[in-house]
This record gives C-alpha cells, sequence and structure tokens, in this order.
C-alpha cells in the first residue's frame, strides 16, 4: 500500500477483513462503468463526435456540482470525539478546494470539443442521466459521513480515475478531427484524473475504514451507498451510449 501514500498525510492502512471484502465486492460494479463501450470507444477514437459531445454537456453537471456534494458531507463532520471525523473534516475541505480548478478544466476540455459554457450551464440531461445527481443529493443530505464518501469520493472518483487513464491514452485519436481542438489545456481534466487524482479513492476508503471501524451496520449502509452510486453512474453512461447506436 506504500505507492498510495506519496504525497498525502493520510496514511493509507492494509484492510480489515470486513474492509477487504468491501473493497472486492465493489470492484466489478466499478468495472461495470470504467470498461463500459462508451469509454472504450473513447479511447479508440470510435466514439462519434455526437455521442462524446452529449457525455460532455449532459455529464457536466455531475462535475459542476461535485464540490457541493462533497460540502453537503463536510456538514456532518462535527463529533470531532468520533473515530475518523478530524481527519475526513481536514481531507474533505482539503479537495474541495481542488475540485474548483476541475470545473474549469472540464470547462476547456468541453470547449475543445465545440460546446461553449453556455450550453454547459444551461444544460438539462436527461432523466437516466441526472439520475446519479439525485442519488447524490439525496445521500449526501440524508446519510451519514461515511455514506457519503463511499457514494461520491470512493465511487464516483474511483470509476473516473479507472476510465480517465484509458480515456487519456487514446484521446489523440481526436486530434485531426476538424471540429476538435486538443492542447494541454483542454488535456488538463483528463491528465489531473489519470494521474494524481488516483489517490482519491483510496483516501475516501481509508477514511470510511475509520468512520465505520467496529460498526458492521454502517459499514452494511455505506456499502450500497457506493455500490448505488456505481449502478447510476452506469445507468446514465447506458443512456448516453444509446446515441451511439443510433449514429453508428
Amino acid at each position: 500500500m506504500s505507492a498510495y501514500t506519496k504525497g498525502t498525510a493520510l496514511e493509507i492502512t492494509s484492510h480489515s477483513p470486513w474492509a477487504q471484502q468491501f473493497w472486492d465486492e465493489l470492484i466489478p460494479y466499478k468495472d461495470r462503468v470504467s470498461q463500459h463501450p462508451l469509454f472504450q470507444n473513447m479511447a479508440s477514437g470510435q466514439l462519434s463526435l455526437d455521442c462524446f459531445r452529449s457525455a460532455l454537456l449532459n455529464f457536466y453537471p455531475l462535475v459542476a456540482h461535485f464540490p457541493s456534494y462533497m460540502a453537503l458531507g463536510l456538514s456532518k463532520a462535527i463529533d470531532f470525539s468520533a473515530q475518523g471525523v478530524t481527519e475526513t473534516r481536514n481531507w474533505l475541505i482539503q479537495n474541495i478546494k481542488v475540485e474548483e480548478r476541475h470545473l474549469n478544466w472540464y470547462q476547456d476540455w468541453a470547449g475543445g470539443f465545440g460546446l461553449s459554457i453556455d450550453q454547459l450551464n444551461q444544460v438539462r440531461p436527461p432523466v437516466a442521466m441526472n439520475a446519479v445527481n439525485h442519488f447524490l443529493w439525496h445521500t449526501n443530505t440524508t446519510g451519514s459521513l461515511a455514506e457519503c464518501l463511499a457514494a461520491t469520493n470512493l465511487a464516483i472518483e474511483w470509476a473516473t480515475g479507472d476510465w480517465s487513464v484509458q480515456v487519456y491514452k487514446g484521446i489523440h485519436a481526436y486530434i485531426d478531427h476538424p471540429e476538435v481542438n486538443i492542447n494541454k489545456r483542454s488535456l488538463a481534466w483528463l491528465r489531473a484524473h489519470a494521474h494524481y487524482d488516483d489517490l482519491h479513492p483510496y483516501e475516501a476508503m481509508e477514511l470510511i475504514k475509520r468512520l465505520c471501524a467496529d460498526q458492521p451496520e454502517l459499514q452494511q449502509k455505506a456499502f450500497l451507498a457506493a455500490k448505488e452510486g456505481l449502478e447510476y453512474y452506469a445507468l446514465a453512461l447506458d443512456e448516453c451510449y444509446k446515441l451511439q447506436s443510433k449514429t453508428a
């Protein structure tokens, strides 16, 4: 686990049996997202420009609202006598600031594929693509601190980090497209998520372990929050990918 401690004050510890089972049972749901045909085609340059733009446009609210979801979780980090709460508070404060840059970088990526800021800000995603946002609003409003981390920073960031690696490696397949502008600015979001951001899900899992220690009921609730977050993510991808089938 030492590879995941570089650059962070949060020590990543070995998993206890319950935590290892928690992690392992989430992998198929995470892979359903990160290995989705939409991302595979995006990485190979086979995704149509219409479908690519639809993905960038309709996932924009997820990116734009992500720090708001985290802030809702932060509002629950108030019992500093409870195990893991202080560390979670500090971690959320630090990473909410990071998300400010991510929004600008995502706008640059979308702009490189022909989308304007006005289009992004005015988007109303299809219901199936917006469901993940409603789930995250609900979980971060009504759930425990551990559930908030599981649904948001573990589930969403884990899968996103995985697919970003694939897409970043293959994105230059679009470099010669006359309607696409690929440069350092338009690649910043992908580059960040494919590289240094890969710590976030491991850190989130570490915090979940601390928050849920010796509390089997809370462990199960956190697992379900992460699982459902990934399922809603996959639902959004399935909906978006329908456009590829129509244009194929």
